[in-house]
C-alpha cells in the first residue's frame, strides 16, 4: 500500500506520524512519500521537500511566496499523478493541501484531509472546496464535526493523538527531574512558536515578560522549548540581553509544559498541550498588521485558544498585538502563581477536556483504510 502525505508544521509533522504509524501496525508493507519533518522521516516517510517549504503564517506574509509554493504543488500534483498512491492525506495546511487534494481526487486519487481547516471560525464558504477536495475530512475537535456536517462534508471525528498519549493525571515532578529542575522552584516555560516569523515577533515580548516576573521573584526558572537550533540559539541570545537564565531543550515541549508551574504561549497546538498537561496559561501573538485587521474583520468566534474554544469560555487570557508586551503579560501570569484556588480549578477543568478528547466516534487510521478498501 502507497500514502502519499503533505505536512507543513511541526504538529502536522506530529499527527501525520502518529497516522501513519498506526496504518502501519494494519498494513506492515505500508510505502510513505511527501513533505514532513523529523517525526514524518521518522515514522518512515521518504521527504521529496522539507516542511519549512510551507512554514508560512499570516494573510499578508504568503503573498510573497505563493509563485514558489504554487510551483511545488504543481510538482507534487505532478509526483502523484504519474505513482499514484492509495491515498493521499493532507495535514492541516489547508490553503496548500486542499487545493493538491482536489487535482488529486480528479485523477482517481483517493483524498483524505488530517485536521479541519477553521471555516467555523472564518471564511465559511470553504466548506464547498473542502467538499470537492476531500472525500473524507479528519476532525480533531468535537465541536467542528456538527458544524461540518451540516453543512454536507464528509467528516469523522477522531480525537487527538495528544489527549491520547499524556496521561490525564499531571506528572510535574517527574518532567522536572527528567528535565534536571529543582522539584520546589518556580519554573516559567516560555514558548513562542516554532515558525521564523512567530519567532522573530514573539522572542523578545516573551522574553520581556520573563524580566518583569524574575524582577518579582529572587527564585524563579524559566524554560523554553526549540525545534532546532537556530530557534535555540535566538532565545539564548535574546535572553542573555536582558540577563535572564534560560534553559533551552530540544524538542521537550511536553517535559517543557510538564514541570512548569505557569507557560506563556503562543497561539495554536501549544495550548491544547499545556491544557493536557494541565499548564495554567497565558496565550499571546503577533502578526503582520495588515494580516491582523483582516483576521479580525472575517472571525466569527469570540476565543482563539484550543482550551477556550473547547470550553466555549474564557480559561486562559489571550493577547494579541498592541497587547502583547510585557507589561500586560507578566501581571497574567502572576495572577496565576496568585491565586492557588482558580489555578485548581482550572486544572480541574482542563482535566475534564483532556478526558472528553479521549472519547473518538473512530480511529484515524481505521477512516483512511476504510476507504481505501471501499467500506465507506
Amino acid at each position: 500500500m502507497k500514502v502519499g502525505i503533505v505536512a507543513g508544521e511541526p504538529s502536522g509533522d506530529f499527527l501525520g506520524a502518529q497516522l501513519i504509524a498506526d496504518l502501519r501496525a494494519q498494513r506492515p508493507g505500508l510505502k510513505v512519500a511527501g513533505i514532513g519533518g523529523p517525526a514524518l522521516r521518522a515514522a518512515g516517510c521518504e521527504v521529496l521537500y522539507p516542511m519549512e517549504k510551507l512554514a508560512v503564517m499570516g494573510l499578508v506574509e504568503v503573498l510573497g511566496k505563493l509563485w514558489a509554493l504554487s510551483r511545488l504543488r504543481a510538482r507534487l500534483a505532478d509526483y502523484f499523478s504519474n505513482d499514484p498512491p492509495d491515498v493521499f492525506i493532507g495535514v492541516d495546511a489547508p490553503d496548500f493541501n486542499l487545493g493538491l487534494e482536489r487535482k488529486l481526487r480528479e485523477k482517481g486519487v483517493k483524498t483524505v484531509h488530517y485536521v479541519c481547516p477553521t471555516a467555523w471560525a472564518w471564511r465559511p464558504w470553504r466548506t464547498y472546496g473542502i467538499k470537492r477536495a476531500a472525500q473524507r475530512l479528519l476532525s480533531l475537535f468535537p465541536f467542528e464535526e456538527a458544524f461540518f456536517r451540516s453543512r454536507g462534508v464528509n467528516v469523522h471525528y477522531v480525537g487527538h493523538p495528544l489527549a491520547r498519549q499524556v496521561a490525564l493525571a499531571a506528572d510535574a515532578a517527574g518532567a522536572r527531574q527528567r528535565l534536571g529542575l529543582a522539584a520546589d522552584v518556580l519554573t516559567v516555560a516560555l514558548l513562542p512558536g516554532s515558525r521564523a516569523a512567530e519567532l522573530n515577533r514573539l522572542v523578545r515580548p516573551f522574553i520581556d515578560a520573563a524580566a518583569w516576573l524574575a524582577a518579582r521573584h529572587e527564585q524563579i526558572c524559566f524554560i523554553s522549548n526549540a525545534v532546532n537550533a537556530e530557534a535555540a540559539q535566538q532565545l539564548r541570545a535574546a535572553a542573555a540581553r536582558r540577563g535572564i537564565q534560560l534553559l533551552v531543550v530540544r524538542d521537550r515541549s511536553a517535559d517543557t509544559l510538564a514541570a512548569a508551574d505557569v507557560a506563556l504561549v503562543a497561539s495554536g497546538t501549544v495550548t491544547l498541550e499545556a491544557m493536557l498537561h494541565k499548564t495554567p496559561l497565558v496565550v499571546a501573538y503577533r502578526m503582520h498588521s495588515l494580516s491582523y485587521w483582516l483576521l479580525r474583520a472575517m472571525i466569527r468566534v469570540k476565543f482563539v485558544a484550543l482550551p477556550n474554544l473547547l470550553a466555549q469560555t474564557r480559561l486562559a487570557p489571550e493577547y494579541f498585538q498592541a497587547d502583547c508586551r510585557a507589561e500586560v503579560l507578566g501581571p497574567a501570569l502572576q495572577y496565576w502563581l496568585e491565586h492557588p484556588q482558580q489555578t485548581q480549578a482550572l486544572m480541574r477543568r482542563f482535566t475534564e477536556l483532556h478526558y472528553a478528547l479521549r472519547n473518538a466516534d473512530a480511529s484515524a487510521a481505521q477512516v483512511v483504510l476504510d476507504l481505501i478498501d471501499g467500506n465507506l
